[in-house]
């Protein structure tokens, strides 16, 4: 009975370093042809850091007040400069129309069932956001409940998550305006479709968590903020607190903080029995939680812990009684299932229900009295069934190389519903009845494309110190392996955030203009376990982008691709990625599209929550994590007179997670270091955030600057159709 939306340990989201040889490869040109792009003139400032006895310059540290006039003039000159380029592409309008004819399907959430309702959200293709709507059975005709749509004309107020009431008569939604990550919290009415009187603001990295009586909820807020800085300045002191339906936030009860620990963070949770309360505690982004407890049926009951040490992970499944379900990583870094009595919490006392396989377990929820566990076997999903003392039942059968999730519902259930996802599979909704274990289609979209054109394939690679890496390559059938195919590999790397297989309307866009689209499963990530993901991170955060190197010379020397054909791309630590790869090995490719990426790995953690991703990349405060730091901060690692390949980087003005500062100062300073005439531009959206709840106007948009920028860097065949078309 939580809300469905992002909390704060899963929000996440390079100096030079000698390679050796490296292999033998026909490098892109440094294009000196005509002059270069007419820059705006960014200033440079004194400033200069010391980190540890070491002075670091930052000239371009003025770009960090977005309010400033200074700033404002030069991102409006950066824009023209940007949008003059891409409007001299001539497929970009072609890119955009196809876009848009692709996009134009529709598409399902998994629907989820409260207090005898059904509730999922639906767009009919070329919506801004997605609408709620529920239905009292399967068969009845959905009703509207919630159009995000009539929130904002050009559709920037996205719905961000929902909680419904247990007896299904009340709807709690949080909204998000331009992308940002502080919500709003409304509630809805479910019959009448009249919004209460409640409203709740200062919420961010939050879930909504019903009492079972329906008379009011726990939420998770921080202080308010100063306006003027509310998008950068650092989060600190979340508290959590119990609102009561008809009250004022003012008389909101505060349930549970940490005055003596600024960076916990809180998630609440009630059990569907409506006896407890559980609270995970968060320290930073880390998948290492603190678990505490109260119990509702107390009045005057106190906030019990049951997990006193940020020591592993532990996902709340379900409770029998007293006995606690969780899936942990706790001496099993692929997870594994425990039971824990609350009378009983000392760990001698835990019962393993489903031990630790070789596949890696992701989710795990209790339906019909049985556990629906989805695993991970390279890169992609496995699900088994298992009665509450491990036993397996059945399988589920997967219709090939994809992604699930779902599977949500009640121990009293019968029934779920999930979805399955490929590179070419658009998502689709499946029913399972618990009891036959039969699975049928509930919602299949029709998409005009042909997925018996294309195919997937993984391949495995040897990257630097000989770790064994898997990748996903998809492109129409019957590739021709000589080297001349543009390609597209992408990224992430990071906080224990797995990159499995899923449809994306831009991705085939591309592979319909002949492009390659590959995904590699880089260590940082979560596709094989706790161990998977610390081999990516603070002193080993070299291994990420040696993974993402070793996939790029696989690629080429494997004749894909070659440098001059391919282009990376990554967004958020993905971004950080991309502005790593290129400065290290900036002959490799042939264009980099780093999207709100976080290039200042010496400054990040003072805004907003970057102080969080400490976890994960270490901090400059610490002497040696500086050292590792600074060898790799994209920024830090621009070097003057240099040929980078042709770059085009994305941010966002309302970017409160990665602050559009990065962006620009690392478009100021590769700008300046450029060498030659291959471009290197910046795209800074308005009205839009991180990424979350952008509408599809603005994806469209976006996505036709980023084919239409390849086809110009990839030099590919401007007579080539976007309906698809060789070289």
């Amino acid at each position: 009975m939580h809300m469905r939306q992002v909390t704060l340990a899963a929000a996440v989201a390079a100096a030079f370093f000698s390679f050796g040889a490296a292999p033998a490869m026909a490098a892109p040109t440094c294009d000196t042809s005509g002059s270069p792009l007419n820059y705006p003139v960014a200033k440079k400032v004194d400033q200069t850091d010391d980190y540890h006895g070491t002075r670091v310059a930052d000239p371009y540290r003025w770009l960090e007040d977005a309010n400033s006039a200074e700033t404002k003039a030069w991102v409006e000159a950066e824009n023209k400069v940007t949008q003059s380029y891409l409007a001299q592409i001539p497929q970009r309008e072609a890119i955009r129309q196809r876009l848009t004819q692709l996009w134009n399907y529709e598409r399902y959430s998994v629907p989820f069932k409260e207090g005898g309702r059904y509730f999922f959200s639906r767009n009919d293709g070329l919506q801004n956001q997605s609408v709620l709507y529920t239905m009292k059975s399967l068969k009845d005709t959905p009703r509207l409940l919630l159009d995000p749509n009539t929130l904002a004309a050009d559709g920037t107020v996205a719905l961000a998550g929902t909680a419904v009431s247990p007896d299904g008569k009340l709807l709690a939604y949080s909204t998000a305006a331009s992308g940002s990550d502080w919500n709003e919290i409304r509630v809805r009415d479910v019959d009448t479709g009249k919004d209460l009187e409640d409203h709740i603001q200062w919420v961010k990295f939050s879930s909504t968590a019903w009492t079972k009586d329906g008379k009011g909820f726990f939420y998770s807020r921080y202080d308010e903020p100063k306006e003027a800085t509310k998008l950068a300045d650092v989060n600190y002191f979340q508290k959590l607190y119990y609102h009561k339906l008809g009250t004022p936030q003012s008389a909101d009860v505060l349930v549970y903080d940490r005055p003596d620990e600024k960076e916990w963070g809180f998630h609440a949770e009630t059990t569907d029995d409506g006896r407890y309360l559980l609270i995970q505690a968060t320290k930073g982004t880390a998948h290492k939680y603190r678990i505490f407890y109260k119990d509702l049926a107390k009045p005057d009951g106190k906030v019990m812990p049951l997990i006193d040490n940020f020591e592993a992970a532990y996902d709340f499944i379900d409770n029998v009684g007293p006995v606690f379900y969780f899936a942990t990583d706790r001496n099993a870094p692929r997870k594994r299932i425990v039971a824990i009595d609350v009378n009983r919490p000392q760990e001698a006392n835990w019962k393993t229900v489903v031990p630790e396989s070789q596949q890696t377990l992701v989710s795990s929820h209790m339906v019909n009295k049985q556990l629906i566990n989805e695993y991970l076997a390279d890169a992609q999903s496995r699900v088994r069934i298992t009665d509450l003392k491990g036993k397996q039942v059945r399988e589920i059968a997967l219709p090939g190389i994809g992604s699930v999730s779902g599977f949500g519902g009640k121990q009293g259930d019968t029934e779920t519903f999930f979805s399955f996802t490929g590179f070419t599979t658009p998502t689709t909704i499946y029913r399972v009845d618990m009891k036959s274990g039969a699975s049928t289609v509930f919602r299949q979209p029709k998409v005009a494309f042909n997925p018996a054109d294309y195919e997937t394939r993984q391949q495995f690679y040897t990257s630097r110190d000989g770790t064994k890496v898997p990748m996903f390559i998809v492109s129409k059938k019957g590739l021709k392996l000589d080297g001349s195919n543009p390609t597209y590999l992408y990224g992430y790397g990071g906080f224990n955030i797995s990159m499995t297989p899923g449809f994306s309307p831009a991705n085939l866009a591309w592979m319909e203009m002949g492009g390659v689209y590959v995904v590699a499963n880089l260590r940082g990530g979560g596709e094989y376990g706790e161990a998977w993901h610390e081999a990516g991170t603070k002193l080993n955060k070299q291994n990420v982008f040696d993974d993402f190197i070793g996939a790029a010379e696989w690629l080429v020397n494997n004749k894909v691709t070659s440098p001059s054909k391919l282009a990376i791309g990554g967004g958020s630590n993905g971004g950080l990625l991309v502005g790593a790869a290129m400065t290290q090995r900036p002959e490799l490719f042939g264009a980099a599209i780093p999207q709100v990426g976080v290039m200042d790995m010496l400054r990040f953690h003072k805004f907003t929550i970057g102080w969080a991703w400490t976890s994960d990349y270490g901090s400059s405060e610490n002497a040696d994590e500086f050292k590792a730091l600074v060898k790799y901060s994209p920024l830090h690692n621009l070097k003057p007179g240099t040929c980078y390949p042709a770059t085009m980087i994305t941010t966002a003005d309302h970017d409160d997670r990665v602050v559009p500062a990065h962006s620009f100062k690392f478009a100021a300073t590769a700008q300046a270091d450029q060498a030659g005439g291959n471009p290197i531009i910046i795209r800074i959206d308005t009205k839009a955030g991180h990424g979350a709840g952008k509408p599809t106007s603005k994806q469209i948009e976006e996505v036709a600057d980023r084919w239409g920028f390849l086809t110009r860097a990839l030099k590919m065949n401007e007579a080539q159709t976007v309906a698809g078309g060789s070289e």
